[in-house]
């Protein structure tokens, strides 16, 4: 039995910039959150969940660029205590301090570090192996998923696998309902089961009703969705993968509509 199954998952957000207050806000289901549909809105997502218990503080620190280009003590901007959480999700932050964040949250009683990578500029390969090393000795979870719409359960990390399974965020797991229309077969409905930690999949799935499955339209509408929402990852070719992160993501999204598609005729 794991001793972790009947405790509420918490978690503690360290972040600068804009992706790790749109992670909180998808998170919390903020009511003036996603407005990308306008006055098309159908308030699919609202009221449907909130996770705003799990969060137990979210510290947002300087940017980089308003920081020194070393920091010899990490600990001097940091906030003094912490509350007691399971993980740390990590965004946008200087890398000295993403560096020192393994023993700060250790010390703080955390068993896990998440650091999404939107840009590979922020968190570059060498920079993420010193970190999982160091949290490798402390005992702690890790996990950089690139992008954060990639992170899915690992049977070695059950309490960051919490995170997917139980707040449903990580890599998107969709429901698609199908009709035909003459000779046509459209998409009749669609139902979010794990959404990308941003929200994007929301989005993507209202905007996919009443879209032929035809590849190549569905193709298209899958990745116009992607970019209205929009994906906050960075269209810097990413040079340990050979794309921008921003393609990754709408990789993984447009093969998560297809596996739901085929999902969807098997159980006809």
């Amino acid at each position: 039995m794991n001793p972790l199954s009947d405790e509420t998952l918490t978690l503690v957000f360290i972040y600068s910039g804009e992706y790790g207050e749109r992670v909180i806000r998808n998170l919390i289901n903020d009511p003036s959150f996603c407005k990308s549909c306008g006055l098309y809105c159908d308030f699919c997502k609202y009221g449907v969940y909130s996770y705003v218990r799990n969060i137990l503080a979210a510290i947002e620190l300087p940017s980089p660029s308003e920081l020194p280009a070393f920091i010899d003590n990490p600990e001097k901007y940091m906030p003094r205590k912490l509350p007691k959480a399971h993980l740390c999700i990590a965004s946008g932050l200087h890398k000295d301090l993403l560096l020192g964040l393994p023993e700060y949250i250790e010390k703080m009683g955390m068993q896990g570090l998440i650091v999404p990578i939107e840009d590979f500029v922020e968190v570059p390969s060498g920079l993420r192996k010193q970190i999982e090393e160091e949290c490798g000795e402390l005992g702690l979870e890790t996990a950089f998923p690139k992008p954060f719409c990639s992170l899915e359960p690992l049977r070695d990390r059950p309490v960051i696998s919490r995170l997917v399974d139980e707040l449903k965020i990580g890599r998107p797991l969709l429901e698609i309902s199908t009709i035909r229309r003459g000779k046509t077969e459209v998409i009749a409905s669609t139902v979010v089961r794990r959404s990308a930690p941003c929200g994007s999949t929301w989005y993507v799935a209202r905007k996919l009703i009443g879209v032929e499955t035809k590849r190549e339209i569905l193709y298209d509408a899958v990745a116009k969705a992607h970019h209205t929402y929009p994906c906050t990852a960075t269209m810097n070719v990413d040079p340990e993968v050979g794309e921008p992160i921003l393609h990754i993501g709408g990789y993984i999204i447009r093969e998560e509509v297809e596996k739901a598609l085929k999902r969807g005729e098997q159980s006809i």
